[in-house]
């Protein structure tokens, strides 16, 4: 797989500043049932990298002192982490909101026929990927199968109450399926309700669309297309500064499966430690990278965000972030 991390550290995009804290991005582990041909962390079946017990109490004691309110989690597959359970009670016990990136399929896997209960149990917010609600689009992006898996799973969670109930909220995200930019949410969503709707009689809250990033194993399939140059000049000519005040890497921090901190997830997967100095686009090695553990007491407000050309993708026409669109 090609590497698209030396075509993206220079860059003019402009210098951003960290506002106050709000959420936690945890990265569980590489680990996942899918291997999907969007994804920027090049997760898989075959993937060994898990967060142990110890950092997942190291988490929990960073919401404690930092009084986190979102703890966002995410891999790979979240769920395939032992200790998933163990870290999403803890964190309601706290009365911290927690976020399920889930990828529906692995409710129906072996071992994890219970995982549906539990997040209900525990009024786990799920976001869950359906990158289109045609039948192929999804399959040719995400592997054969995964169309009709992800919709009994979706139905399964309706049964439950996700999708009716206030409390237990079910989101969908839509990532495109090659070098474009998604179609505008809100429009995408009332076609995802009335198809899904007609077709299932599935229900959701609402859809996040999130652009693409040329990034791991995505980045990769541009590059071997000779597509890289091309979607980048794409984000560049569609940059909106109206993003700039509302992109996610100013209010959350990403963590990896060994406890190191990041300016976002993409930014992790890109080995871009958080600086906690001004520098000029200056990447630090990986042996100066930043521990969860050495931000127990510290203020991040005002700190420097790293930056690099796959920003734009943050900022390109709606914006994107894991919360979906940044403008209507």
């Amino acid at each position: 797989m090609r590497d698209t991390e030396p075509l993206l550290r220079s860059s003019d995009f402009p210098r951003l500043r960290r506002d106050r804290l709000t959420a936690l991005q945890v990265n569980l582990g590489y680990l996942c049932n899918l291997s999907c041909t969007h994804c920027h962390v090049n997760a898989g079946p075959k993937r060994t990298e898990l967060m142990d017990k110890t950092t997942i109490d190291l988490v929990l004691e960073f919401i404690d002192r930092q009084g986190i309110r979102s703890l966002d989690l995410t891999g790979g597959a979240p769920e395939m982490n032992p200790h998933f359970q163990y870290l999403v009670a803890e964190a309601r016990k706290r009365g911290c909101e927690v976020i399920d990136r889930c990828n529906l399929t692995v409710l129906l896997e072996p071992g994890y026929e219970g995982m549906a209960d539990f997040l209900a149990q525990q009024q786990v917010r799920i976001v869950a990927s359906l990158p289109c609600y045609e039948e192929d689009n999804v399959n040719q992006q995400r592997g054969k199968g995964v169309y009709q898996a992800s919709i009994e799973a979706l139905q399964r969670l309706n049964a439950l109450g996700y999708g009716r109930d206030s409390e237990l909220v079910l989101d969908l995200v839509y990532n495109p399926g090659g070098p474009f930019l998604p179609p505008p949410q809100e429009q995408l969503q009332k076609d995802y309700k009335q198809q899904l709707a007609q077709r299932y009689d599935i229900i959701f809250h609402e859809l996040l669309t999130i652009t693409n990033m040329p990034i791991s194993r995505f980045g990769s399939v541009l590059l071997a297309h000779d597509q890289f140059d091309d979607y980048l000049t794409l984000l560049k000519n569609n940059y909106s500064a109206d993003n700039m005040s509302s992109v996610m890497c100013r209010s959350l921090l990403s963590v990896d499966w060994q406890g190191h901190v990041y300016d976002c997830d993409f930014n992790q997967m890109l080995h871009w430690p958080m600086q906690l100095t001004e520098v000029d686009q200056l990447i630090a090695s990986d042996s100066r990278r930043i521990h969860l553990r050495d931000l127990m007491e510290r203020d991040l407000e005002g700190m420097p965000i790293v930056v690099g050309e796959h920003c734009y993708g943050c900022t390109a026409g709606q914006g994107s972030s894991c919360g979906g669109a940044l403008s209507a």
